[in-house]
């Protein structure tokens, strides 16, 4: 099978380097399609999204690009946030920007009783820590809770192309507030597993928490992937990229574990239908 990688992130949100060096890379791994999916601008400051005034900008490099390298598939897209009342509609950004699809992920997760946010992302520990004590006051099934439910609006409500890095909720736990075993927390991927079936959005499979070593498990986990399979819920796969040597890492392994599990097919990005189609994995 030729690689694909449709979560990609470049300079111009929290990414290392410029579009055409992930570009040359993907042509030099021998990749049939390259995503851009760059962080889309949310209404507060932060360090990893792209900024409004540069939208533009990205969405011109991208397409130019694809002009530009006719030896790959290059498709423009963004991962979007969703924060309740807050974040900018999903298909605003498709209509303005011209989008070929978009990845709903939940990164900052509310409570509706505080101002602050949750982050639940990134290689510092003490920021998970921090939010779970001053936005949920440490109660961790609230705080999870709270993750999963605003996950289920996202795609009720905003109906994303793919929905990015299901559990990754799980990655600064540690294993210290939480059980990925426990009932409760099973209870609640269970629900929206449920909610992605009768929605028709795809599953990403995400290595970067691998390669990066912050977790011992893909997001989802091998036990989530199980009964994604027997639910017969569509998946891709992605590295998630920030840098180009990143854009097929851990990619080898990960094919072998869904094809033990039992997928057959993973979903690609068709230019010339602008729609998913399935591509055999053998």
């Amino acid at each position: 099978m030729r690689y694909f990688n449709l979560h990609t992130h470049t300079q111009y949100c929290d990414g290392s380097s410029n579009p055409e060096e992930y570009v040359i890379e993907a042509i030099r791994l021998g990749f049939e399609s390259l995503g851009f999916s760059g962080h889309a601008p949310v209404p507060f400051e932060n360090g990893y999204a792209i900024k409004e005034e540069d939208l533009q900008d990205y969405c011109t490099t991208i397409l130019e690009l694809k002009n530009r390298y006719k030896e790959i598939n290059i498709y423009l897209a963004l991962e979007a946030d969703y924060i309740r009342h807050t974040t900018k509609n999903f298909d605003s950004f498709k209509r303005e920007c011209g989008l070929d699809y978009i990845i709903g992920s939940v990164h900052l997760v509310g409570n509706p009783n505080k101002k602050d946010l949750w982050f639940i992302d990134g290689s510092n520990i003490d920021t998970f820590d921090y939010g779970l004590r001053y936005v949920f006051n440490e109660d961790i099934r609230r705080a999870v809770g709270a993750f999963y439910h605003q996950t289920n609006e996202m795609i009720k409500m905003q109906r994303p192309d793919i929905i990015g890095h299901l559990d990754k909720v799980k990655m600064n736990n540690k294993g210290r507030y939480f059980s990925v075993e426990e009932k409760w927390y099973n209870d609640l991927v269970n629900e929206t597993l449920d909610i992605i079936k009768t929605s028709n959005c795809i599953v990403e499979v995400n290595t970067r928490g691998l390669y990066k070593k912050r977790s011992n498990e893909l997001f989802p986990s091998i036990a989530f992937l199980k009964r994604i399979h027997k639910m017969n819920i569509p998946i891709t796969l992605s590295s998630d990229a920030h840098k180009p040597s990143e854009l097929a890492l851990c990619f080898d392994d990960t094919l072998e574990v869904l094809q033990d599990i039992g997928f057959k097919t993973l979903m690609v990005f068709d230019g010339t239908s602008s729609s998913f189609v399935p591509k055999s994995i053998f």
